[in-house]
C-alpha cells in the first residue's frame, strides 16, 4: 500500500494549489485518473473559471452514496522556513513532508488508491451503497467552493447516505465542530491636520473602541457563556484578526478597516454577538456625526460556515463507530466542510489521516503509519458497503 499511496500523494503535492492559485491542473489530473477506471467526473467551476470542484460516483446510479470528501487547496508557504521543498514530497524517518500532505491531500491519495477496489465491487454488483468522491476548492478561504458542489448534487437528486470528510484527525472521529463567521467593519471619519484634532474624527480610535467591545464580548463568553466539555475550547469565541488604517502619523485618519471573527458552539447563535457590536457602533456613530455628518460605520459579512453535529443514527456514524471500535468522538474548535454538507441534509463524520497540529505549518508532514491506517480503514469501509 504505502508505495501506491505515496506515489499518488507525490503527484498531488506537486500541484501548487495554494488558494490564491488555480486548482485546475490537479482536478484535471484526478479526472483523468478516474477516467482510466471508467469513472466519469462532474466539475463545477468558480465564477472566473480558474477553479473547480469534482464529483464522481462509483456504483449504480440508484444507490445511495457514502461520500468521501476532501479539499484540494492548501495554505501559502510564504514567509515560512521550510527544510524541504514544499511542493515536492520528501520521505524521511517514516514521514512524508510537503505542503498539503496532512491537510488534506494524504486523505485524497488514500481514496484514490482504493478506487480500483471500489470499481471492482461495483462491476461485480456487490455494492449496496455507492461510493462518491467529492473534491472542493477554496476550503481554506472559508469553505467557499463546496457550496456549488453541494448545489449540483441537490439539482441532480443525488442521494447521499453519509459523508466522510477526511480532515486530519489522526484517524479519530470528530463528531462536532464550531461554526465560523468573519465580518469586515469599515469606519469612516474625517481627516484633519493632527494639530487640529478636534476638527477631525479619528477612524482608528473609533475602530479601537469597537475592537475593545469585541474583546469584552469574548471575555464575557469565556467567563459566563455556555460551555460544552466535548470541545477543546469549550465556549464560543471572538477575536479581531486584521486591521489597517491611516496614512501618516500627523494626519487624523479618515478611514480604518478591521476584520473580526466568531466561532460558536452548535446551537448557539452568533448573530446575538454581532448585533451587540452593531448596536454599539450605532451609539458611536451618533457621537462621530456631531463633528462629521459624513461619518459612517459599515459591516460586511465575509465568511460563514455553520457549526456541525453528527447524527448518531446515520449510517456513516454507525460505520465509523464500528470500524474505530468507539462510541461518540471528539468536538473541535476548527471548522470543516462537514457543516455545509450536514446543513444540506447529508450526515457527516470528520475522520482522516495526519494531525491537525501539522496543518499550515512549515515542514508539514504526514506519517506513513497514518496513511496505512487510513488506507486499511477505507478497505474495511468497503466491506461494510457490500450486499
Amino acid at each position: 500500500m504505502t508505495s501506491v499511496v505515496s506515489e499518488l500523494l507525490g503527484k498531488l503535492v506537486a500541484f501548487d494549489t495554494t488558494s490564491r492559485l488555480s486548482n485546475l491542473q490537479l482536478i484535471e489530473w484526478v479526472k483523468a485518473y478516474l477516467a482510466g477506471y471508467g469513472i466519469e467526473s462532474r466539475l463545477t467551476y468558480s465564477d472566473d473559471g480558474r477553479k473547480a470542484n469534482l464529483f464522481a460516483r462509483i456504483g449504480a446510479d440508484h444507490l445511495p452514496l457514502i461520500m468521501l470528501s476532501g479539499h484540494t487547496d492548501v495554505v501559502p508557504v510564504d514567509g515560512q522556513a521550510w527544510s524541504y521543498p514544499p511542493f515536492e514530497l520528501t520521505e524521511k524517518d517514516g514521514r512524508l513532508y510537503g505542503r498539503g500532505s496532512a491537510d488534506m491531500k494524504g486523505f485524497i491519495a488514500c481514496v484514490l488508491a482504493r478506487v480500483p477496489q471500489f470499481v471492482r465491487l461495483a462491476r461485480e454488483e456487490q455494492l449496496a451503497q455507492g461510493v462518491g468522491i467529492a473534491l472542493s476548492y477554496d476550503e481554506e478561504l472559508g469553505c467557499l467552493g463546496v457550496g456549488r458542489l453541494i448545489a449540483g448534487l441537490q439539482e441532480d437528486g443525488v442521494e447521499v447516505a453519509g459523508c466522510l470528510v477526511g480532515e486530519p484527525t489522526s484517524m479519530r472521529p470528530v463528531i462536532a465542530h464550531k461554526g465560523i463567521a468573519h465580518y469586515r467593519c469599515k469606519v469612516k471619519g474625517r481627516a484633519a491636520h493632527s494639530s487640529l484634532t478636534p476638527q477631525g474624527v479619528n477612524a482608528i480610535e473609533y475602530a479601537a473602541k469597537l475592537i475593545t467591545h469585541v474583546r469584552k464580548l469574548a471575555d464575557a463568553e469565556a467567563a459566563f457563556g455556555h460551555r460544552q466539555p466535548l470541545y477543546d475550547v469549550p465556549f464560543t469565541t471572538m477575536q479581531t484578526g486584521l486591521i489597517h488604517g491611516g496614512v501618516a502619523c500627523n494626519i487624523v485618519p479618515a478611514d480604518c478597516e478591521f476584520m473580526f471573527e466568531c466561532r460558536w458552539l452548535p446551537g448557539d447563535n452568533p448573530e446575538r454577538l454581532v448585533e451587540s457590536v452593531r448596536d454599539y457602533a450605532a451609539t458611536l456613530l451618533l457621537e462621530m456625526r456631531e463633528v462629521a455628518p459624513e461619518a459612517d460605520i459599515q459591516f460586511e459579512p465575509a465568511v460563514y460556515s455553520p457549526a456541525f453535529e453528527s447524527d448518531p443514527d446515520s449510517s456513516i456514524r454507525v460505520y465509523v463507530e464500528s470500524l474505530c471500535g468507539c462510541a461518540g468522538g471528539d468536538g473541535v474548535a476548527y471548522t470543516t466542510e462537514a457543516g455545509l454538507f450536514s446543513e444540506a441534509g447529508m450526515p457527516c463524520v470528520v475522520l482522516g489521516p495526519g494531525s491537525i497540529e501539522q496543518a499550515h505549518r512549515p515542514d508539514e508532514y504526514i506519517e506513513l503509519a497514518q496513511l496505512q491506517a487510513c488506507y486499511d480503514w477505507l478497505g474495511l469501509l468497503s466491506d461494510k458497503l457490500i450486499r
